[in-house]
């Protein structure tokens, strides 16, 4: 019997922003494996790096230093072009700002990355993603006419259709109420264990974080923590 190996392996990752003077050690030596399937929570205060961690291992920030694997692939080795190739198909992002382009539907922002990646079937495969989320009735909505936990739907949507291995999330709750963000999260968790999908999140939210079958704690940049909640 062969164990899986892991999707996200990084060793002595660093990142250093800003120049002379101003240069800014965000991270710092950070070693840090991720299974396939796992959930996983990445948690710490403002300023400790979680976020700038989680932009570098979906590919959307390039690291200083170290090495990173991610499904596979050099993400430090690569160029932006080699990221953005490399982010397709595999990895899906979800931010606390939705990104809808406002002047297309619910359908056609989940549609359009499909389309623009040349997959096929994509009206399909995203009118599947919207019913999924519940979203059936608003296909045809634009971003204006939907609310906020809608929207954040809209985004989860659009993350998933691809069938990404990779699924990373930065404070998905974050700009919506008590209630919608419970029930974005439950969809959260159920759409990423439906598509067998690698979750890791940044959230400022314990027990959100308690959720997720492992929390790793940062502090200006450094892991000070690595638990199992199971």
């Amino acid at each position: 019997m062969t164990s899986t190996p892991p999707i996200i392996v990084a060793r002595n990752l660093s990142l250093v922003l800003g120049e002379g003077d101003g240069q800014v050690q965000v991270l710092n030596g950070i070693d840090l494996t991720v299974s396939s399937g796992e959930t996983l929570a990445l948690l710490g205060p403002s300023g400790s790096g979680k976020s700038s961690l989680l932009a570098i291992m979906a590919g959307l920030e390039r690291a200083s230093g170290g090495t990173l694997q991610v499904a596979g692939a050099d993400f430090v080795g690569m160029d932006e072009d080699g990221l953005a190739t490399a982010r397709r198909g595999r990895i899906g992002v979800v931010l606390q700002a939705f990104h809808l382009l406002p002047t297309m539907t619910a359908l056609e922002n989940v549609a359009t990355p499909l389309e623009l990646a040349g997959m096929p079937d994509a009206m399909a495969r995203a009118q599947a993603q919207l019913l999924a989320v519940g979203l059936g009735a608003r296909l045809h909505h634009y971003p204006a006419q939907l609310s906020g936990g809608e929207q954040q739907r809209v985004a989860i949507a659009r993350a998933l259709a691809p069938a990404p291995a990779l699924l990373f999330a930065d404070e998905p709750t974050g700009n919506l109420d008590h209630t919608n963000g419970a029930a974005v999260a439950d969809l959260l968790f159920a759409r990423a264990a439906d598509a067998g999908a690698t979750l890791v999140m940044v959230t400022h939210d314990e027990a959100l974080a308690r959720r997720c079958g492992r929390i790793v704690r940062l502090a200006d940049g450094h892991i000070v923590s690595d638990d199992s909640t199971v």
